[in-house]
């Protein structure tokens, strides 16, 4: 007697083993939620056994659904291997790789992996969801992306953090501005200026507002913004100075802005690899995983005026 399902519905039922959530996995293989629950629903009358016990939160794998999950996922994983190994020609049926990130991880190394990455691979789809640092360690604890790459998650509970490079903070302010002769700047010397910063709710607040808690000279924040890339457009447009990641400060060549090294205390932030321990990632994105690890990124924006 044949078995009446396909590889999709193979795929379906992967997609909802790992995400335990029929909008998510729905939303992974890019079909509508009632398509999808026609899939699994298809699945299990083929193969007579209940695989999934659904609730209206949340769906669990039943006792067999596990065991067959585990097996599916190792004949998947075989399947994408085996196309991705013919030099990218083939591409995979889950050619889409999801990589969550903070914005200045993309322009200084990310890019140039992905670069890399398509030569080889040319039909995986990438998906980048640059985001806030929390924004970004959502994504991977709930399952939205395979990994990310942030600066926070090492203290995370069920998340893998592998260190990439660190990075310290500099000052910022424009080309005409009292500090731009300075070789080097203290929080004291931003002190004495407006001081331009990211909201408390951004990442790189909560990491500097711990590590000036003690410092008796700290600047007053006058101007909030969401993103590091609105704050430096307030300091081009002469409004006050700020404190960026180095990956973040445009380079010497600007025309409006010049950086240099921040200190009095020195403050600085690990940029790394997240993903969760319990989940698996695909061949697609294992091997984009390992491109990013081992690419050595670009040396961050040198903050001596010219």
């Amino acid at each position: 007697m044949a078995i009446n399902f396909d590889l999709d519905d193979l795929i379906a039922f992967r997609a909802v083993a790992q995400l335990s959530s029929f909008r998510k996995a729905a939303e992974a293989v890019h079909i509508s939620q009632p398509a999808f629950s026609r899939r699994i629903d298809k699945l299990e009358q083929a193969l007579g056994v209940r695989l999934l016990e659904r609730t209206t939160r949340r769906v669990n794998l039943t006792a067999v659904g596990r065991e067959f999950a585990r097996k599916i996922t190792t004949l998947l994983d075989d399947l994408d291997e085996t196309l991705l190994e013919l030099h990218g020609v083939a591409g995979s049926r889950l050619g889409e790789v999801r990589i969550a990130c903070v914005p200045s991880t993309v322009y200084y190394f990310l890019s140039r992996v992905i670069h890399r990455y398509r030569e080889r691979y040319p039909k995986v789809r990438i998906r980048i969801q640059d985001a806030g640092a929390n924004d970004v360690l959502a994504a991977v604890v709930r399952g939205e992306a395979d990994f990310g790459l942030n600066f926070i998650g090492s203290s995370e509970p069920g998340i893998d953090f592998r260190p990439l490079l660190e990075e310290r903070f500099v000052a910022a302010c424009r080309r005409d501005h009292p500090l731009a002769t300075r070789k080097r700047a203290s929080w004291a010397d931003l002190s004495r200026y407006d001081f331009i910063s990211v909201a408390k709710s951004s990442g790189n607040r909560l990491l500097l507002d711990h590590a000036l808690a003690r410092v008796p000279d700290r600047p007053e924040v006058i101007y909030e913004t969401e993103h590091v890339t609105t704050m430096l457009s307030l300091v081009e447009a002469g409004l006050g100075v700020a404190a960026v990641p180095s990956l973040a400060m445009p380079g010497p060549d600007h025309p409006l802005l010049v950086g240099m090294p921040l200190d009095g205390p020195v403050v600085t932030r690990r940029i790394g690899l997240i993903r969760r321990r319990d989940g698996s990632l695909s061949p697609a994105a294992r091997h984009l995983y390992e491109f990013v690890a081992d690419m050595k990124p670009m040396a961050p924006a040198r903050t001596r005026r010219r």
